[in-house]
């Protein structure tokens, strides 16, 4: 599975389980499909901060914003309470609601205290964390924090570097691996399952990848009857 189901409590913390089908239902152009670099928000003084979920754009005027959630249940990120940011500033979100679109990932969040188009605004690529002791440990070997993902190297079977994980989304189909070269440029995206990620080692913060060749390839030109 790629998220944990939704249970009587939703705090998981984004765990991530690997799925044990090779793509499931995620398009065949997916695994390859570079993506161009996004500035990363602060990160925090502290290491046991857990990242939760990152603001987006302002959404309409009254201030609500876009959250991308990473929780296994999106919406879970909204019962812990308050959390953090990089800057040590506590915000509680007061309402979350799924955004337009086929992300699941993806919600509109109004926070408290904050109001207007203007301090939504303000909110966009901020982080919000919480203290590692306030979740629980993952319960097998085949789930990890979202978090602990973000940042690991991964190596080929060789032990070669392929790259550095930067970000775990989900469009709908199960959880990718979006993977920046060592040389920097555009990302691609990797199926989190076991068929390309058979081996994690977050003590080493270090997964093990069976990679096409053309990973990080650019997209090649559509043929003329492409109707896309």
């Amino acid at each position: 599975m790629a998220r944990r189901p939704a249970g009587p409590s939703p705090r998981d913390g984004g765990r991530r389980g690997r799925m044990n089908a090779a793509v499931g239902a995620i398009a065949p152009d997916a695994a390859t499909s570079p993506k161009a670099p996004a500035p990363k928000p602060a990160s925090p003084a502290d290491p046991n901060l857990v990242l939760m979920g990152e603001f987006g754009r302002a959404h309409g005027l009254t201030g609500e914003v876009r959250l991308k959630s990473y929780t296994s249940d999106p919406r879970a990120i909204a019962t812990y309470g308050a959390l953090l940011t990089a800057d040590g500033r506590s915000l509680t979100l007061a309402e979350v609601r799924p955004a337009p679109g086929t992300s699941p990932d993806m919600l509109i969040a109004r926070v408290k205290g904050v109001s207007g188009r203007t301090a939504a605004e303000a909110l966009n690529r901020v982080a919000l964390y919480i203290p590692r002791d306030r979740l629980a440990a993952p319960e097998d070997e085949d789930e990890v924090y979202a978090a602990d993902l973000i940042g690991a190297t991964a190596v080929d079977e060789a032990g070669t570097v392929i790259g550095t994980i930067v970000a775990v989304p989900n469009y709908g189909g199960g959880d990718l691996l979006e993977l920046r070269p060592p040389n920097g440029g555009a990302t691609a995206l990797l199926p989190f399952t076991k068929a390309f990620v058979p081996v994690l080692d977050m003590a080493q913060r270090r997964v093990t990848v069976a990679a096409p060749e053309d990973l990080f390839a650019p997209p090649g030109e559509k043929p003329a009857d492409d109707p896309g």
